[in-house]
């Protein structure tokens, strides 16, 4: 791990698998943007911390995500710091049964199991007509991107650098992504449809990249998640059910399913992309014999 310069005051730490930017109050003071995941990230996030005479001061997360929102608690605990995020966001991961909304689809037992170290109550919520959001003496912007999460919002350090969170993905990760995650894609595509009018000095990409101009990024990752769309329509024959358009994309798309978790993520991914595809009516639903099918709308 390393921490780069992004510009003035703000830096990032990169992990290897992600960009988590911080901002530097002072020479010791920062608040971070993201915290980072539990496993596989935090030890080095806390070496390279103390390493360098850093303490978190505040922590303002793009959405809560497991890679996103891993180290929160863990770090409240450590420095007592702020935790500022988006208010729905907050409150899906205020308790247990809230994780188990979003996991909806795993045991309240699985759900503590592998997600119960996103439990964190924030300090600070971001409403949604909220533009800005104050801690420490720092003034950082928001912009409002739902789709990828519920209510994931992208944030502008005073030196003009956008971190864009998951709102947008970076080169290296469509060169390998089979299925991009979002929440809700229609959401998400009007999300980044959104980042158009964004005109800042920097922009930096969870996963992973810093630019200068992301009006072609936006492009790209517009066609690459219809594209995505349009692969998971071309499998779908006659009437399926969505376990069976899942088994039809898990083939397809060559996609290995190592456990059960995977199984619940690639399900999670799947879903939104077939609600993508009936709100743009390119699907129709049936029901066949007390089950909900989904055929193609049009014949081909």
């Amino acid at each position: 791990m390393e921490i780069k310069k992004v510009s003035g005051n703000t830096f990032c730490i990169d992990t290897g698998m992600t960009y988590i930017p911080f901002y530097k109050v002072n020479d010791k003071e920062i608040i971070m943007l993201d915290s980072g995941w539990m496993q596989g990230e935090r030890e080095g996030i806390e070496e390279l911390l103390q390493s360098n005479n850093l303490k978190v001061n505040a922590i303002i997360n793009s959405h809560a995500h497991i890679d996103h929102i891993g180290n929160n608690a863990y770090f409240k605990s450590k420095y007592n710091c702020i935790i500022a995020m988006p208010a729905y966001e907050a409150l899906i991961c205020s308790s247990l049964t809230n994780l188990k909304l979003f996991f909806k689809n795993q045991t309240l037992k699985e759900v503590e199991e592998h997600y119960g170290h996103m439990i964190c109550k924030a300090d600070i919520m971001i409403e949604d007509s909220q533009e800005e959001v104050f801690l420490c003496g720092i003034t950082f912007k928001v912009i409002h991107t739902p789709g990828h999460s519920p209510a994931h919002i992208c944030i502008i350090t005073p030196d003009d650098v956008a971190y864009l969170g998951d709102s947008l993905i970076s080169y290296e990760v469509m060169k390998s992504a089979k299925m991009p995650y979002a929440f809700i894609l229609s959401e998400d595509m009007k999300s980044k449809a959104k980042l158009y009018d964004l005109k800042c000095r920097k922009y930096l990409v969870a996963h992973k990249g810093i630019y200068d101009d992301i009006k072609k990024l936006i492009d790209d990752n517009i066609d690459f998640y219809e594209n995505r769309a349009e692969k998971i329509y071309e499998v779908i024959e006659d009437t399926m059910t969505f376990e069976e358009i899942m088994k039809a994309v898990i083939k397809s798309f060559h996609i290995h399913i190592s456990g059960i978790y995977r199984y619940y993520f690639i399900e999670r991914m799947l879903r939104s992309y077939v609600e993508y595809l009936y709100e743009i009516k390119k699907l129709k639903l049936i029901m066949d014999n007390g089950f909900v099918k989904y055929s193609k709308a049009f014949d081909e």
